[in-house]
Formats: structure tokens, C-alpha cells, sequence
């Protein structure tokens, strides 16, 4: 039997040929030839058994459609215009899939689409959203299985485009963050939706983007380069998304030249301000993947409130309509401790040198003696500095300040204790054998940090008993009066006589 020729859609085109069309019937497994009058088709493929495209030979009036075969020509009369008015013609879909519940949207390109009066998703009329020469927006109605989309103008009905219903939902989109940057891409632009899991490519335009995340919810690309508007959209195994807007913009680069400060706290907080050009409308400040809160934005200035990071260097950069700026490192310092202070003892008046020890001591910006700064210090290493003591009194926490942050209580004795000067006020006896051995009570004011009792400079053992009294026993020495003097972490006490006899 012939091949059988029922229909060909569209049924109008240009004379010049070219238009392409979806010819229907039976019989057409085996077919060679497609003849639109006496003309032969262009780029004939035999779909099925039922269904060859092909596009039209040039032409005018009106021709018969006939397919040939090894079974011979068919003989229906099915006819093709050639018009100057024409009808209109698909040629993509964007998605080509989406749920049965329908819902969502669905563009169609082509030509000759002005004045659409019908879009049909199979048998079903679908929502036209918006209409121009050369595209169509839709919202898809409800359906199951594959269905042919067409589109109906006042010149006729356009060749058909697959669209399949899904039950795997296809990908949304519902935001891009920037939605601009500059024709020569390369920023990174966060794409967030749902269902984006498996993203087998994203397109801006026509132009695919690298993809450098990607989760259920968010995708981060690397923008192609490109000019104007395109639509950016997403295409994973259940289908192709709806498009999003981006813009291409001549809008210069943002350039950064200084952070200060270049270090901080790793529980952030801070105020870092960031110098450069090309700042005005940034839309993001990045500390590593980070982000930081902006203050106040001009052309040359931005000041943020940095964000909490672990100890490390990281990069901060700058994201405006015109793209993400050159990076520069910021250090994420840890908060110094004080382990230990040598010695924890010193005069009220203060300028004795103090050793400090503990962790997270090189970029030191200041030493604390309660409330009171040290006079000055020095870094040796990370774990040490020495600082010399201010005035003061009682007992005050040693601290350290750097970029980050301020030394706490912790493990350790960072503790320092101010001492008056120790004051001998009577010693009982005053007198006593050359051969030494006398028991001598020292009474006087600051002496319960005694470390040493002289009499005429020889040392003498000594018990301290209270801060004003101390029990010394008087070395031997020669006849005569020598100074009997005690020293404590403060110093020096005054001296008062006592007397050797001759034996």
C-alpha cells in the first residue's frame, strides 16, 4: 500500500523555501521522497511510521503534499500555500518539560508569532503571557505524557515542538545574586530554586556557564562573557527551568587597594574599611565565602562590620553591577592569652620589668596592668614579651590586646600583686652578743613579702609572722652598731642600728 497523507502542519509559507514543516499520515517507514508539487523537500527525516519533518522546497500558489515510497506515492490531497504572509514558525521551547499539574512557564521562539490568538499544549489551550514577533511567553496547562505545542496566529498554525509532563518536578528558578555583571563574565553568580539537584547545565543565553556548587536549592556559576539581557536557566535530568533576567554591563570592575585594619578578631564584629574604585552600589563583600555586613558604600569607600572566621588569611572581595573586584588578605587572628607573669610581685610606684608569657603575643597592640597600661613593652616571640610595670595597687589580671581581641581569664596565673615599700618601725631587742644567735622581732608596715634581713649585710634567718611583724635571729659580727635592713619584691626598707656587745 502507498503511503497515506492526512495532513502537514503548518500549511503556509515562504515562497524562498525553507519553512519547516511536520508532515502526518501512515505508511511512511521506508519513504525517500517528499514532494511539495513537483518540488522536492530539503532535510527530510522520517520520525516514525506516522510522522516525517522536512523543510519546503521554493515555490508559489498552492502544492500537493505527496510522500514516495517502496510501496509507491500517495495520492491524498494535501495541500501547502506558498504566501508572503506567513504563517508562524517554532523553533525552541524553554523547558521542554514540567510538572502534569501544570503552572509554570514555558517560552516559545520562533517567527512570525505576532498576533498569537491560540498556544495548544496538545488539545489544551495554555495562558498567553506575553507575545512578540519572535517569542512567546505561556503558562503550561495540565497534562500527562508528551503532547505537541503549537502556536496559532491569524496567518495559521505553526509546526509542532514536544513538550513532556513530568511527575519528577522540573527545576524553578527564583533568584539570581547579582543579576548584572560585566560582558567579560567571570563572576560568580548564586543561582537559588528548588528542585536544581543534578544540574546538567546552566545557560546565559545561549552560552553555557561553569558550574561551580551545586545543591537542591542553590547553584553558583561562573558567568560566561556576553552582552544585554539574557536568560539564565538550568537544566537538570527532569527538565529545563524557567528563565531569569541578567544583565551584561559596560559598568567598570570594582578595583580594591586597602583593608584597615588587615587583621581581626575570629569572633568578627570589627569595622574594616575597604578602599578602591569603581565601589558604588556593591551588592556584596565577601570575607572567603563570608558575608560581611556593609556600613556605608561610595564610589572609593566601603566600611563593613566584618563576619566571624577560624584563624586563617582569607580573601575579601567586592561585588557591584559592574563585577567582583581583585581580592586582598585579611587575617583572622586568635584572641591572645596570659599563662604567667615573672615575677607577680612589684613596687606600688611601678618601672620594674615584667615577664610575660602565653600564646597569640606577636601582634601585641598594648599590656594592661589592671587598669593601668605598662609604660612600655617588648615582643620577643608569639610566647613571650616583657613590659614594664605602671603604678598601681592590690592585686590586678596582667592582659595583652592584639588584632585579636583582648586576653581572658584562663588556665594559668596571669595575676600581679603591687607592694608598698616595706617600713621597720622598731626591733626588739636593739642590742645583742657579738656571737650572734639573739632572737630579734622586727616591727614595722608591709613586710609579709620579706625575702631578706641584713644586719650590717650579713644575711640573718627570719620568719615573718604577720605584714608588720617578722622574727629575725642576729648573725654574729663584730662589736659595735651595725643597720639592720629587710627587703621585700617592693624593695628596700629604711634601716634602723642595733648593737653588738663585746663578749
Amino acid at each position: 500500500m502507498a503511503p497515506v497523507v492526512t495532513s502537514v502542519s503548518p500549511t503556509q509559507g515562504n515562497p524562498a523555501g525553507g519553512t519547516p514543516v511536520t508532515i502526518s499520515g501512515f505508511g511512511f517507514i521506508g519513504a525517500t521522497v517528499v514532494r511539495f508539487g513537483s518540488n522536492l523537500a530539503t532535510n527530510v527525516v522520517v520520525v516514525s511510521d506516522t510522522q516525517i519533518t522536512a523543510r519546503t522546497p521554493p515555490g508559489s500558489g498552492t502544492a500537493r503534499v505527496t510522500v514516495t515510497g517502496p510501496t509507491g506515492t500517495s495520492t491524498q490531497n494535501v495541500f501547502f500555500t506558498y504566501t508572503t504572509v506567513m504563517a508562524p514558525a517554532l523553533t525552541t521551547l524553554s523547558p521542554t518539560s514540567g510538572p502534569t499539574t501544570g503552572g509554570n512557564t514555558v517560552t516559545i521562539t520562533g517567527t512570525n508569532l505576532t498576533n498569537a490568538t491560540q498556544v495548544l499544549f496538545g488539545t489544551t489551550p495554555a495562558t498567553i503571557l506575553t507575545n512578540t514577533p519572535t517569542q512567546i511567553t505561556t503558562t503550561a496547562p495540565t497534562g500527562t505524557g508528551t503532547v505537541n505545542v503549537t502556536v496559532t496566529t491569524t496567518n495559521g498554525t505553526s509546526n509542532p515542538l514536544p513538550y513532556t509532563y513530568t511527575t519528577t518536578p522540573t527545576p524553578t528558578l527564583t533568584t539570581l545574586n547579582p543579576t548584572t555583571g560585566p560582558t567579560t563574565g567571570g563572576n560568580t553568580v548564586t543561582i537559588t530554586g528548588t528542585n536544581l539537584t543534578n544540574a546538567t547545565q546552566v545557560l546565559f543565553g545561549t552560552t553555557p556557564a561553569t558550574i561551580l556548587t551545586n545543591t537542591p536549592t542553590q547553584i553558583t556559576t561562573t558567568a560566561p562573557t556576553g552582552t544585554g539581557t539574557v536568560n539564565v536557566t538550568v537544566t537538570t535530568t527532569n527538565g529545563t527551568s524557567n528563565p531569569l533576567p541578567y544583565t551584561y554591563t559596560t559598568t567598570p570592575t570594582p578595583t580594591l587597594t586597602t583593608l584597615n585594619p588587615t587583621t581581626g578578631p575570629t569572633t568578627g564584629g570589627n569595622t574594616v574599611t575597604i578602599t578602591g574604585t569603581n565601589l558604588t552600589n556593591a551588592t556584596q563583600v565577601l570575607f572567603g565565602t563570608t558575608p560581611a555586613t556593609i556600613l556605608t558604600n561610595t564610589p572609593t569607600q566601603i566600611t563593613t562590620t566584618a563576619p566571624a572566621g577560624p584563624p586563617s588569611v582569607v580573601n575579601v572581595t567586592v561585588t557591584t553591577p559592574g563585577g567582583i573586584s581583585n581580592p586582598l588578605s585579611y587575617i583572622y587572628v586568635a584572641a591572645p592569652a596570659v599563662t604567667n607573669v615573672i615575677p607577680q610581685f612589684g613596687p606600688d610606684t611601678g618601672g620594674n620589668t615584667v615577664t610575660i608569657t602565653g600564646s597569640g603575643l606577636a601582634l601585641a597592640t598594648g599590656v594592661d596592668f589592671g587598669p593601668n597600661p605598662a609604660t612600655g613593652f617588648t615582643v620577643i616571640s608569639d610566647n613571650q614579651l616583657t613590659a614594664t610595670a605602671p603604678p598601681g595597687t592590690g592585686t590586678v589580671v596582667v592582659t595583652v590586646t592584639t588584632p585579636g581581641g583582648t586576653s581572658t581569664l584562663g588556665p594559668g596565673n596571669p595575676y600581679y600583686t603591687y607592694l608598698g615599700a616595706p617600713v621597720i618601725t622598731s626591733l626588739i631587742p636593739d642590742e645583742g652578743s657579738s656571737l650572734g644567735g639573739d632572737s630579734v622581732t622586727i616591727n614595722g608596715s608591709n613586710l609579709t613579702y620579706t625575702d631578706a634581713v641584713t644586719f650590717g649585710g650579713v644575711p640573718a634567718s627570719f620568719s615573718v609572722l604577720s605584714d608588720s611583724l617578722a622574727v629575725a635571729t642576729a648573725p654574729a659580727h663584730a662589736a659595735g652598731t651595725v643597720s639592720v635592713q629587710l627587703h621585700t619584691p617592693a624593695g628596700n626598707s629604711n634601716t634602723l642600728p642595733f648593737t653588738y656587745d663585746p663578749d
